[in-house]
C-alpha cells in the first residue's frame, strides 16, 4: 500500500469490526483463554519450538539475511515480507501443525496463511514500529486475521519487545497520521494514552503470541546490545477476501479447504527466492 492511499474508497468499504470467537469446545486453548482473547485481543505466551528447533529457525533467518545482502539492492532486514510461498523455511513454519492447532481454535478448521513478515531489530536499531492496527494496511475484508508472532530471539522490555494496548481491537478503525522516516511502517496512531496502558509481549525464543488484526500495537527502538527478531504469520479463514490480486497470490491453504476460491494454494517452494516484491515496498 502507498501512503497516498490511492484505493481509499475501497478501503473505506472494508469490514474492520471485531467478530468475537465462539468456540465452546476448543482443542488446544481453554474456554477461559478464548474469552480473554475476545476481551483483550491477544494471547501469550505459548511454547512451540524446542531450543534445538529455534536454533534452526535462527540460523535460517541469518541465511535469509545473507541472501538479502547478496541482492545488493538497498533493502534492509525488515524487507523479508510476504515470502511464505517463495521461501521453503517460512512455508514450513507457516504449516507447523502445533501452531495451526491453536489457530484453529480461533478461526476454525479452514486456515489460510496469506502473509508473513520478519521484524528484526538489530542491537542499537534506531527504527521503531509506530502504534498501528495491522488491518488498516490491508485490502482485505472482513477483518478476521489472527497474527502469530514467533520469537526468533528472546524479546523483552530491554530489547524493545512488542507492546499491545488491550481491548483496542474492539474500537474499530482508528485515525492515524503519517509516521516519520525513522519508523518501520508509515501509519501511526496518535495520542494512544487515551486507549489504556500498554503491556509488553515478553517472549522467550521459541514462544509465540497471538493478536487480533485490529489490536493497537507497536515497539520502541532497540537501545540494547541484543538483537530482537520475530516472525509474524497472518492466518485467516477462507471467507475473508482481498480486493487486490497481489495479496492473494502468495497464500497457502494450511489446513482444510477454501470453498470460496478466494485464495491461491501454493505448494512448498524449493529453495529461497528473495527477489523484490514491488507491491509491498511502501507497506
Amino acid at each position: 500500500l502507498t501512503s497516498s492511499m490511492q484505493n481509499q474508497s475501497v478501503f473505506e468499504e472494508r469490514d474492520l469490526s471485531f467478530n468475537p470467537v465462539i468456540n465452546d469446545n476448543p482443542n488446544r486453548l481453554t474456554v477461559e483463554q478464548i474469552n480473554y482473547y475476545n476481551k483483550n485481543g491477544y494471547l501469550k505466551p505459548f511454547r512451540i519450538f524446542s531450543d534445538e528447533e529455534n536454533l534452526k529457525n535462527r540460523n535460517y533467518f541469518d541465511h535469509l539475511i545473507q541472501l538479502l545482502k547478496e541482492q545488493n539492492d538497498g533493502r534492509d532486514a525488515y524487507a523479508i515480507n510476504c515470502y511464505q510461498a517463495r521461501c521453503e523455511g517460512i512455508w514450513d513454519i507457516a504449516k507447523d501443525s502445533r501452531i495451526l492447532d491453536y489457530v484453529e481454535d480461533l478461526i476454525g478448521p479452514n486456515i489460510i496463511a496469506w502473509a508473513s513478515h520478519y521484524f528484526c531489530k538489530s542491537a542499537h536499531d534506531e527504527k521503531f514500529v509506530p502504534w498501528h492496527q495491522d488491518a488498516s494496511y490491508w485490502p482485505i475484508s472482513p477483518a478476521r486475521t489472527v497474527t502469530v508472532w514467533i520469537a526468533i530471539d528472546d524479546a523483552d522490555e530491554e530489547n524493545a519487545a512488542m507492546q499491545f494496548i488491550p481491548g483496542t481491537h474492539k474500537l474499530g478503525h482508528l485515525e492515524w497520521k503519517k509516521a516519520d522516516k525513522s519508523a518501520v511502517l508509515h501509519q501511526e496512531i496518535a495520542e494512544t494514552t487515551q486507549y489504556g496502558k500498554p503491556v509488553f509481549v515478553n517472549l522467550k525464543a521459541g514462544e509465540i503470541s497471538f493478536h487480533a488484526d485490529m489490536m493497537v500495537h507497536g515497539s520502541t527502538p532497540n537501545t540494547s546490545n541484543r538483537r530482537r527478531c520475530g516472525l509474524t504469520i497472518r492466518y485467516c479463514p477462507p471467507e475473508v477476501k482481498s480486493t487486490d490480486s497481489n495479496w492473494v497470490a502468495d497464500a497457502i491453504i494450511c489446513r482444510g479447504k477454501d470453498p470460496y476460491n478466494h485464495w491461491v494454494d501454493n505448494p512448498r517452494p524449493q529453495g529461497d527466492d528473495l527477489s523484490p516484491r514491488s507491491y509491498l515496498q511502501n507497506k
